[in-house]
């Protein structure tokens, strides 16, 4: 049985004529509409602050100056037949692009390279891990088609050149909220002794443990947990039965905040608390919570409208 294929078709429009479109479109069979529009994006983001750090600046862009309709249709006689229907009588121009099958789930690998990071990290996409190391690079291996981060993020950047400034053969992390658990092994990569990472999310654990073997890191060293450590006491309290010179948060404001009372009983003496997912505009309001919490700030990094701080007890 042949596989069926299918053409997306973006019809480009504006603002104050979407809902036509839209109108136009269902008047003429096609019910299955998904609507991309920079204001209704915008305004969903304003009524979301909780969320709102999470965006990422190539989004941002991606939907500058947006308004289109896309749906769906088969790629072939009938499903043509279908766009000639109900796009008559559009005045608007549209686009129908076929979607491709067999590699379109590799595609994107194209636009993942090493990353270097600071002096000595280089963040490779497993599928590249047989080219040669620059010279004085320490590789760290990646799969970025999993769910989290990629290292590509201006704010995961800046908390790895962190990492690589701070790492201490030897010492213990804690890496809290890790997501892929990135930063986490970097650390490791880099010669830490152990590390202990967090995520609220379930996935992460499976994540983090598969990029971690990537590495050649165990569980003999790496331990991955999925938690919430805000309201968990049970397992706040476990994390800080030791000290870690080293404490990770790649968040965002409205976490790092409450989670600053806890840091410095993580921290050994001499340890670093190295937070960011921070949009800058708000790097202010987190400076201030560490202060509260008893930390002081020692350094700042920013990058594309992201901020990275650092601060000991």
């Amino acid at each position: 049985m042949d596989e069926i294929k299918w053409l997306e078709v973006a019809v480009s429009t504006t603002p104050d004529r979407l809902d036509g479109v839209c109108a136009k479109l269902a008047a003429a069979g096609m019910d299955s509409l998904v609507i991309e529009d920079e204001q209704e994006f915008l305004t969903f983001l304003e009524q979301n602050r909780q969320c709102w750090d999470y965006v990422d600046q190539e989004l941002l862009d991606r939907m500058k100056g947006v308004t289109r309709v896309k749906f769906y249709v088969t790629d072939d006689e009938d499903g043509r037949a279908q766009l000639d229907r109900y796009t008559r009588g559009l005045e608007e121009e549209y686009t129908a692009t076929p979607l491709a099958d067999n590699d379109w789930a590799y595609s994107w690998q194209k636009y993942y390279k090493p990353l270097e990071i600071g002096t000595r990290l280089y963040v490779v996409p497993q599928w590249l891990r047989e080219e040669p190391v620059p010279r004085g690079r320490v590789p760290f291996y990646l799969n970025p088609g999993l769910t989290f981060g990629t290292g590509s993020h201006a704010s995961t950047q800046l908390c790895l050149e962190g990492v690589e400034e701070h790492t201490v053969p030897g010492r213990d992390v804690l890496d809290l909220g890790c997501g892929s658990g990135i930063l986490s092994i970097a650390a490791l990569c880099l010669g830490a002794k152990s590390a202990i990472a967090v995520d609220i999310d379930p996935k992460a654990v499976g994540v983090a443990y598969e990029n971690a073997a990537l590495n050649g890191i165990g569980e003999d060293r790496y331990t991955v947990r999925a938690g919430n450590v805000l309201s968990d006491r049970s397992l706040a309290a476990e994390l800080a039965r030791k000290r870690y010179h080293l404490v990770l948060a790649n968040i965002v404001a409205d976490v790092i905040i409450p989670l600053a009372p806890q840091v410095p009983g993580l921290l050994e003496e001499d340890g670093v608390f190295l937070c960011s997912g921070i949009i800058d505009t708000r790097a202010r309001e987190v400076e201030e919570a560490l202060k509260r919490a008893g930390l002081t700030v020692t350094k700042k990094r920013e990058k594309n409208g992201w901020a990275a701080l650092e601060a000991r007890v």
